[in-house]
Order: C-alpha cells, then structure tokens, then sequence
C-alpha cells in the first residue's frame, strides 16, 4: 500500500490492519510476514487509526508502515495496532475524513437592498455527529457488515449513509475505513478530509452550547488522515496532520507518537524523531515492535550506537529471521567496527532478498532508512560482492 518510504513489511500491515479493524468497530489486526509474527496495542477513542513501524518483509511489494485505527461512531474506546508479522493485533477504527469539496457555502451578510428569494443560497444542516433515521439504519447494518469482514457490503452502505446525509460525519470516517481495506489511500484520504472538514463544524457549531453530540474525536481523525498520507508518499502533508492531532491529544498516546516519529524521520528531524520513538517505546516497553527497528537506525544516525544496538537486540531476539532485522543488525555490527560479524550476519539473509539491499531504489522508497543505515549498507554490500 505504501507508495515510498515503507517497505512491505508495512504495506501488508496496512491492508492487513484495515482489513480486520472492523471486528467491534474497532478492529483487530494481522500483519502477516514470512516467519514472524509479533503484535501490537493502542487506545484512542472513537476512530479508527493508523500508525507506522517498519520492518521490511521477504514477500515483494512496499512495506506500509504500522497503521491502527479507531471508530469514533459508536463512542467506543479506541485501540491502535502495530504491525507485527503474522500476529494479532488490537487495533480501533479511526478513520475519518474532510475534504474542502464537501462544497460548503459561506455565509454571507444579507444586502440591505431586496434580493430574489430564490437568488438566497439555502442555508446548510447543521452538522451531525449522530445518524437518525435510515442513514442511522444503514449506518448500524454496514458496522454489523464491517465487524463480519464484508467490508465491499460494508462501503456500499456507508456509501448510501453519504448520500441521505451527507453532514454526517462518521458516515464519510466509516467509508474511509473501508477504503483503506482495499488500499484506496487517495480515495480514503478524500473520506477522511470530509469527516474532518465537518467536525470542525461540527466543534464550530457545538460551542458554548450543551446537550449537543460534539465530535470529540478530531485528533484520531487526524491521526488516521495522518496514517494514510505517511503510506501514500505524502510526509510532508502526514507530518503536519499528526502534529495537529498530538497536539490536540494533549497527552502522551503510544499510536500517535510511532506515526508521528515516522513523520518526522521522513522530513529528517531525526532529534524529534528520537525523541518521539523514545516516548512511544517507553509506552510500550513490555512488547517489542516492529518501529523499535527505526528508532534504533535514527539512534544510529544521530550518532548513538549503544542506543541503537540495545534497541535492536532486542528486536532481534524478537524477529531473529526477518531480513530487514538482518541487515540492520549487520549495519551496527559495521558501524561499531566488527566487519567479520557484520559480513557474517549480512550474509545469513538469503541472496535474492539481500540483494535488494544493493538497490538505491529499495533503500530510499521501500524501507526508507536513514542516509547514514544507507551508506553504511553499501559499504558492506560492497564488502561481500553484491556491489562491485
């Protein structure tokens, strides 16, 4: 799923994850690699979302990234789920969307002057963050759909919930989920850009007043927004989404902060990078994810080689047979100067998915490591002849 930056690893996460948070609303997710299997936890609240970790996996395509979701609609409790291979793991539905074509018209003062009835631009509904009648009808079927796995049945209902009630948020958050089920991340991020446009009404309208349903989940809508553009070559745009939704969050949430570290080492702030990785792995240091592998290589670039191994022993020890782990290992073992270990742990991965290590392409746009993991990987592919 992931166009850049991600390597298959994290493309099977996503299609995987999406594909299963539906289970209660919120979904429960398998990231399936070759040999390994690991899982993953969150918790946001009512949205689905998704997050990113890597660890690049033997089958082909680009890794995705850890993605988690988390559903709003239903005032459940969200959990977000990391990517592990061939694992369960506990994600929440966190998915919705806004996108300025939802063709709002703006208000304007009336002239003073008489103006023909009909040449008065009809004023819009207010937001809804609860459906009513059919669209509440269809909209309960296609979470019933979606929990059961039909997630085709699912978006054909969400789908009609837009039409008869367009303004409603979750209607446009639960069709991004199914999007992204189907790796439609363009499509998914125009869902999600309409749910957050109209919960920002939604916030707008609410205010002040009580006993109104506020949409209370904008920081997960974000998140999720913020997720598919990290996986859709977009890191620039996801940066400033997960952000907004860690700001809005106001405390430390273990699911924002590994998309967010990601985020962050995609645009090469890797001293914000680390310090989010760090916070994130601090949550949860009872269970060893795939993302320790990047906060271990952006330690190995700034220049903390300890950090980085103690890191990525630990991975290892978790994920011994996973290429990606491998080479990471062999890179640390090189940068600390022991070239024969190094050589020997590089060669352990099997010739054909080693030698996408000697691809340029592969480096920056599949895995993605940072530029100091590159150069020190081509020196030791060199070392073993898969470079002349």
């Amino acid at each position: 799923m992931v166009r850049t930056s991600l390597s298959p690893w994290h493309r099977i996460i996503v299609m995987a994850t999406v594909f299963l948070m539906v289970s209660m609303v919120t979904a429960v997710c398998a990231f399936s690699s070759s040999n390994h299997k690991s899982k993953g936890h969150n918790r946001p609240r009512k949205e689905t979302r998704i997050a990113t970790a890597s660890i690049e996996n033997d089958i082909g395509g680009k890794s995705l990234g850890l993605v988690s979701m988390v559903d709003t609609s239903d005032g459940r409790s969200g959990e977000s789920w990391a990517n592990h291979m061939t694992a369960n793991i506990e994600s929440r539905r966190k998915f919705v969307a806004s996108m300025a074509s939802i063709g709002l018209a703006s208000t304007a003062l009336m002239p003073s002057k008489v103006v023909a009835e009909d040449a008065i631009p009809a004023a819009l509904p207010e937001v809804q963050a609860a459906a009513t009648g059919d669209a509440k009808k269809l909209f309960n079927e296609g979470k019933a759909l979606e929990a059961q796995g039909n997630i085709l049945a699912a978006q054909r209902l969400y789908l009609k919930v837009t039409k008869i009630a367009p303004r409603f948020i979750y209607g446009w958050s639960n069709l991004g989920n199914t999007l992204v089920a189907q790796g439609q991340l363009g499509e998914a991020d125009e869902s999600y850009s309409k749910a957050i446009y109209l919960c920002e009404e939604n916030l707008k309208q609410t205010e002040g007043s009580f006993g109104s349903k506020r949409c209370d989940d904008l920081y997960v809508i974000l998140l999720n927004r913020g997720s598919v553009r990290l996986n859709n070559d977009m890191p620039k745009e996801a940066l400033s989404d997960l952000q907004k939704s860690n700001t809005i969050r106001a405390r430390p949430d273990a699911v924002i902060l590994q998309n967010l570290a990601r985020a962050q080492e995609l645009n090469s702030f890797f001293t914000q990078s680390d310090t989010s990785y760090t916070t994130a792995i601090s949550m949860t240091a009872n269970e060893v994810n795939p993302f320790w592998l990047r906060s271990s290589l952006v330690k190995y670039q700034l220049g903390d080689l300890k950090g980085a191994m103690d890191l990525l022993k630990r991975v290892e020890n978790r994920f011994p047979e996973a290429p990606e782990v491998r080479a990471a290992y062999a890179v640390l073992l090189w940068g600390k100067g022991d070239e024969d270990a190094a050589r020997k742990k590089f060669l352990e991965i099997p010739d054909r998915q080693r030698g996408k290590y000697a691809e340029e392409g592969f480096l920056k746009k599949v895995v993605a490591w940072p530029p100091k993991a590159i150069t020190t990987i081509g020196e030791l592919a060199k070392a073993v002849g898969d470079i002349s």
